[in-house]
């Protein structure tokens, strides 16, 4: 930054893109107004005709915006919502921001955009960004050495802060989506029953058919393993949540083709989860399987943390580091049923020797102790962004 850059007394104002994102929103105490540790967020301005609380495309991110509200801010801070925009007009906005001097913090969330298939448009927005920003921070070591590596920049390593709610919610094993208020379509067996649900259950959930979701892949995979462990006597039935809006309808014929019939899955076709209705449904679960083709990190795995729910994390990305103690989230070789296999009898078996009044109990428990820990993370989450403001404010470029 510039020498002129001005010296700044109470809160320091974040422009956050977007402020209204859980990640960014909890970068923050929500109890304190939107203050802590110095910080205080702007809200995001709504888009011209987007409906209430949407945030994309953001507003922020307009050199227009910025030489209008210079005096409003003192950093922005650049997390989701680039592939809205062209090459040529970030370029305009990093130059509104120098002109302004004010400085750009930027965290580089996906080395991969899970929203798209052709990586060429994503890749140069973050050569664009990286070398642009003042300041760099990602999520885990791994993706800092990919920084490191490919631009010769030095990330901030900062963890993904908590998304479940504190305290987070703690219905039973046995909580069902009847309760959540979400209308679903139950597969049936061969008979024509509903699937029952089995002693323990594996989900895995196909969001609305995302470019990084690997649906048909990931459901055969899964499938095989789970086949293989019931052969070798394990109660497991698989329930499998879909958006009852997609974006890839011939692979929603594929799927319900595919798993009609089968006897121990239960497929769930239903609108978007609200936040409650997801945690209602995760816990519902005792292993969550991410069936991604490409990714870096994950939100996804981070509410499952929360909840107590244990992860299957494909072998893309840094998901591993996330959380990288034994028996929370393990990885499986994507496409190899066998390495699935593995990983769910590795996460599974705490839970194979209780029953499910235990097993909830023990979620409860996990709840209770993880949100402890998310509180004390949450000193060193916020203590860690503000000193990278105070640097990107002095102008120490790392």
């Amino acid at each position: 930054m510039p020498d002129s850059a001005p010296a700044v007394s109470g809160p320091l104002r974040i422009a956050a893109v977007p402020a209204a994102h859980p990640y960014v929103q909890n970068l923050v105490d929500a109890g304190s107004g939107g203050t802590i540790h110095g910080v205080t967020l702007l809200t995001d301005p709504q888009p011209v005709g987007a409906a209430a609380g949407q945030w994309w495309p953001p507003v922020m991110l307009d050199p227009r915006w910025i030489a209008r509200n210079a005096d409003s801010f003192d950093v922005l801070h650049l997390h989701f919502g680039t592939e809205s925009f062209s090459l040529g007009h970030l370029a305009e906005v990093v130059d509104a921001l120098r002109s302004a001097d004010r400085p750009l913090v930027f965290t580089v969330h996906d080395l991969t955009n899970p929203q798209l298939v052709d990586q060429a448009a994503h890749l140069a927005q973050l050569e664009l960004l990286v070398n642009a920003a003042d300041e760099v921070i990602t999520l885990t070591e791994g993706a800092a050495d990919q920084v490191r590596a490919r631009w010769a920049r030095e990330a901030t390593v900062i963890a993904h802060p908590r998304l479940a709610a504190l305290p987070a919610p703690a219905p039973t094993h046995a909580a069902s989506l009847a309760g959540s208020g979400a209308p679903v379509q139950d597969a049936v067996g061969p008979s024509g029953a509903p699937v029952q649900d089995a002693a323990l259950t594996i989900g895995v959930h196909l969001r609305d058919l995302r470019p990084n979701i690997d649906a048909l892949g990931a459901i055969d995979t899964l499938l095989t393993a789970v086949g293989t462990l019931r052969e070798s006597g394990f109660d497991l039935a698989v329930r499998v949540d879909l958006n009852d809006r997609v974006r890839d309808e011939a692979v929603r014929r594929e799927l319900r083709t595919r798993l009609e019939g089968v006897g121990f899955v239960r497929l769930l076709e239903h609108p978007r989860f609200s936040d409650d209705e997801l945690s209602a449904a995760l816990l519902a679960t005792d292993v969550s399987v991410m069936p991604y083709a490409h990714g870096t990190h994950s939100g996804w795995l981070e509410l499952c943390w929360d909840l107590g729910v244990a992860v299957a994390a494909p072998d893309v990305g840094f998901y591993s580091e996330q959380h990288p103690v034994r028996g929370e989230v393990a990885t499986y070789e994507r496409g190899s049923a066998d390495s699935l296999a593995r990983t769910l009898l590795e996460l599974l078996e705490p839970f194979t020797l209780a029953g499910a009044g235990a097993r909830a109990a023990r979620r409860a428990q996990l709840r209770l102790e993880r949100a402890a820990f998310r509180i004390e993370q949450q000193r060193g989450i916020h203590a860690a962004h503000l000193a990278v403001y105070r640097r990107a404010l002095a102008g120490v470029r790392v």
